[in-house]
């Protein structure tokens, strides 16, 4: 069996998360790892973000539900970069406007405009994408999902895991989407189970 971390899914349960080197909890805190850990996606374990058990009287199912944004891969071209975004993987965690809110903001028609800012700053919103929704292409056509320095796996007060360099519970759900770079749902409302579709957000969900 191969010793690369990895994460699997058991049917109607928790996310089994196998030779993970690094995981911080939603409030910032290192979390001690074991080889295999049961956490949580159905959004009521009282041991978040660990299984308790309790996807058994939510009656939690891996799959159901219409994911939130269509897959689709729309372009943004700037003169040295093009940004593309596939809505559908979206678990707005909005750390692109955060670092860079003159280049991508919503209440802008088009949302993103890559010459509002420079190329380093449009790269280091793709590094910090989380869900790998955003990715960058070059004028040769090569597409990039940058990443950051996280760990393997974040997890995101009231959101998503974000996972990086782990391999992926199934296969990839969406077009343009990265196997290095994406997000779970934890909240148990996704209609992209495994992956994080950004329904939390709009149904407001809490972890505590």
């Amino acid at each position: 069996m191969s010793d690369e971390p990895r994460i699997e899914e058991r049917e109607n349960g928790p996310l089994m998360a196998r030779g993970i080197r690094r995981m911080v909890g939603a409030d910032g805190a290192e979390i001690e790892i074991k080889q295999v850990m049961a956490l949580c996606r159905c959004g009521h374990s009282r041991n978040k973000p660990f299984c308790d058990g309790s996807h058994k009287e939510a009656g939690f199912e891996s799959r159901g539900g219409t994911p939130a944004g269509p897959d689709k891969l729309l372009s943004y071209e700037g003169a040295e970069v093009t940004v593309t975004y596939n809505p559908m993987i979206c678990s707005h965690a909005a750390e692109c406007g955060r670092l860079a809110g003159h280049i991508f903001n919503p209440e802008q028609k088009p949302w993103v405009q890559p010459d509002r800012g420079t190329v380093a700053e449009v790269e280091a919103v793709i590094a910090a994408c989380p869900s790998g929704a955003l990715a960058l292409k070059r004028n040769d056509g090569a597409r990039e999902h940058r990443l950051s320095e996280r760990c393997d796996i974040t997890v995101e007060k009231n959101g998503p895991y974000w996972v990086q360099n782990v391999k992926p519970p199934v296969g990839l759900q969406g077009e343009g989407m990265s196997s290095k770079k994406y997000v779970l749902c934890r909240c148990g409302l996704s209609g992209n189970k495994p992956y994080c579709d950004g329904t939390h957000r709009d149904a407001g969900w809490q972890d505590d």
